[in-house]
């Protein structure tokens, strides 16, 4: 991005508009023309990939804040209604929600990247201090993201990491009633960090451009660690790097689909599917996968001060690095000693993210401090030590060396996204781990609605309606369903009358009138189901203070431990049935308590219910619902039926959601083979110079 431009125009108002603003020669030189090394491998289009992420999330998020509410009262809804109301409403939520776990993936990948190859170092310390800058702010922007749902898990971390601006030493509980607005967390807090999750992206945005800029000031390393010495050494930007880029960054979005469509929410706590209750605490506050190293760190110091401290040094001692390692080579390719202390440190990290998943107990809190104490000895010992005792290997003379000689090695890179996956795999299973250990798992049904094709049962779900509306209705409302869902596509099949007539039965509080007062009218198709309560109150005090939950999304609410390795088998299986699964085996879980079992007055026993003391009495028995279509009439049909509707109520467009994922599929793998043989024939005769025709430039790719 220095020196006269190569890009001269010869339309008179190109050159006309490029003497006054020379934009047109920025972009060339920046995008088309600038030299690019010739031996990068493709963890180097991962920068590429995040441009494009970071896009996505922007949009999404945008379109997003059109429908969201930041309000307490009302935000968990609003995103609910989104989903359910607005056109592919659903796709941008989860879009985003997964592009943000995705997100990080990436960027985990980028900067391991840069650790073992050496990015950091001479003449690119301020790139990388950009990049630190820029990850800390997407922490903190993740942060303020994963709240805007105000479910249970949002709200109390909110909680626990605010509370942790408690431990600065005089003003602390000054700064954290700023932070809150109040003397807790709640609508002022709400308010604040939607505000700030609004601003932040751009602010990134901003320091990509200052990242991209050092980038092109400075030049990209390269997988040998050497600099380029001739053209020979390089290639344009486009169309080299470009289709590389562009055909990873298709590869990357079938995973992000396969996630998108299939596995929503896999990466995802069942718990911020329950709406914010201040009153009751998780049995298990975990932040998301990304941040579970860092939580981990948090923990595993007694003191509290010590523990902030130490978690923002486990973030900042990154910018060090440029000091830190004394070594005068780049790449860990040529370094052996440094390359076993990289992966061991990889393997901390890794190890640190299930720790930060489990309970802050016993051994896990010992094994927490030995590698809390790894990790920073890695920097302040390890990094300069081996760098004045190693002994490198012979680095070659130049990229094109290092290009032609085939030293392309991918066994690190494979390695490091084996261990990206791994912590991924490790650290989602923070879910589960909240579920008790001395439950027994529930038995895996078989459902129709189950897989990629899977679509729901239309006679299921009326019997499964049928089960609610005479038995479960008496007790559990539900909320963010409409009357006219049920004739609506995708549902049980009813037709419009049909629904019409189902909402007309119910008794729908209405008003003012003109004399204002309230009164009560038969419901209409756009009315939502009515609570058997007036308020939340009300349904507490007539179960002894357990209110009985309200049933909208309680097939993704619930969860149960699926266990290693079988929880990343889930992932190509496409296993995301864990919530109907709970509710048919909760429902016929009830029996007598054993003898040592002493059983709360008023509660019953339930050998699939966390802790087992549940305040709902067995709903169900063989013959209470009278079917007429045959079906069995028995308990256990009953809980099949009524879990598969409320799975509908829950996913409304699931079925629409695994269509469009089809095609979605479908379109990309097409794309990804065209790129990819298009990516093959642009770079034939870099890869295969021999092969050239006498005389002919090997970068004059033909297309």
């Amino acid at each position: 991005m220095s020196g006269p431009s190569k890009f001269q125009p010869t339309h008179p108002v190109l050159k006309w508009f490029e003497a006054r603003l020379p934009i047109l020669s920025l972009l060339y030189d920046s995008f088309v023309s600038y030299p690019t090394p010739r031996n990068l491998n493709f963890l180097w289009t991962f920068g590429a990939i995040l441009s494009f992420l970071l896009m996505i999330q922007i949009v999404t998020g945008i379109i997003l804040v059109m429908h969201y509410t930041a309000n307490a009262d009302l935000a968990f809804a609003s995103i609910e209604q989104m989903m359910r109301d607005v056109n592919y409403g659903w796709l941008l939520r989860y879009a985003h929600a997964n592009g943000s776990a995705l997100f990080f993936f990436a960027v985990y990948i980028h900067m391991f990247r840069g650790m073992y190859y050496g990015s950091y170092k001479e003449p690119r310390e301020v790139l990388w201090i950009i990049g630190v800058i820029i990850y800390l702010l997407m922490m903190a922007t993740g942060f303020l993201g994963y709240v805007l749902p105000w479910g249970q898990m949002s709200y109390w971390a909110a909680t626990v990491i605010t509370n942790l601006f408690s431990a600065v030493p005089i003003v602390g509980e000054t700064l954290v009633t700023w932070l809150w607005g109040g003397y807790s967390v709640g609508n002022p807090t709400l308010t604040r960090f939607f505000s700030l999750h609004y601003l932040l992206p751009f602010v990134i945005v901003a320091f990509v451009v200052l990242h991209v800029w050092a980038l092109h000031v400075v030049g990209q390393n390269n997988p040998a660690g050497v600099e380029p010495k001739s053209d020979e050494d390089t290639v344009p930007f486009t169309p080299y790097a470009t289709f590389k880029d562009l055909f990873f960054f298709s590869a990357f979005m079938l995973l992000f689909c396969w996630f998108l469509f299939y596995l929503p929410n896999y990466l995802g706590h069942a718990d911020n599917y329950i709406p914010a209750n201040p009153s009751v605490t998780p049995a298990h506050i975990v932040p998301e996968w990304y941040y579970l190293p860092f939580y981990a760190i948090l923990r595993a110091i007694p003191n509290k001060l010590a523990g902030v401290i130490a978690l923002f040094a486990s973030i900042l001692i990154l910018a060090f690095l440029p000091w830190l390692d004394t070594s005068k080579v780049k790449s860990g390719r040529y370094r052996p000693l440094f390359k076993i202390f990289f992966w061991i440190w990889i393997a901390t990290c890794i190890v640190l993210g299930w720790l930060g998943a489990m309970p802050a107990e016993g051994g896990y809190v010992i094994a927490s401090r030995i590698l809390t104490a790894w990790y920073f000895l890695h920097f302040i010992v390890v990094l300069p030590v081996i760098g004045m005792i190693e002994k490198p290997l012979p680095v070659p003379d130049s990229i094109t060396e290092d290009h032609i000689g085939g030293h392309k090695k991918k066994a690190g890179a494979v390695a490091a996204l084996v261990a990206l996956a791994a912590l991924v795999g490790l650290s989602v299973s923070s879910e589960p781990a909240r579920a008790s250990s001395e439950q027994p798992k529930p038995p895996q049904q078989t459902w129709t609605f189950a897989g990629p094709f899977g679509t729901f049962d239309r006679a299921q779900l009326q019997r499964g309606f049928q089960v609610y509306r005479e038995v479960c209705s008496a007790c559990h409302g539900l909320s963010l369903m409409s009357f006219r869902n049920l004739a609506e596509p995708g549902g049980p099949g009813f037709t419009t009358a049909q629904a019409a007539a189902v909402a007309a039965e119910a008794k729908v509080k209405d008003g003012p009138n003109d004399q204002g007062e309230m009164f009560e009218r038969p419901g209409r198709l756009a009315d939502r189901f009515q609570s058997p309560y007036p308020n939340p109150q009300a349904a507490a005090a007539a179960f002894n203070g357990a209110a009985p939950p309200d049933l909208s999304v309680m097939a993704k609410a619930r969860t149960y431990e699926r266990g290693f390795p079988t929880f990343l088998f889930d992932i190509l299986t496409q296993y995301q049935e864990n919530g109907v699964d709970y509710m048919v085996a909760l429902l016929g879980g009830y029996e007598d308590p054993p003898a040592d079992f002493k059983l709360p007055d008023g509660s019953n026993y339930n050998k699939y219910f966390p802790g087992h003391a549940v305040a709902m009495p067995p709903p169900l028995a063989d013959g209470v619902v009278a079917y007429t279509d045959g079906s069995p009439q028995t308990l256990n049909q009953y809980a099949k039926d009524v879990a598969a509707f409320l799975m509908w109520t829950a996913e409304p467009h699931l079925e629409a959601r695994k269509r469009l994922g089809f095609q979605t599929m479908i379109f990309l793998l097409v794309l990804t083979g065209l790129l990819y043989f298009t990516k093959k024939k642009i770079w034939h005769d870099v890869e295969h110079p021999t092969e050239a025709a006498p005389g002919q430039d090997p970068k004059a790719t033909k297309i």
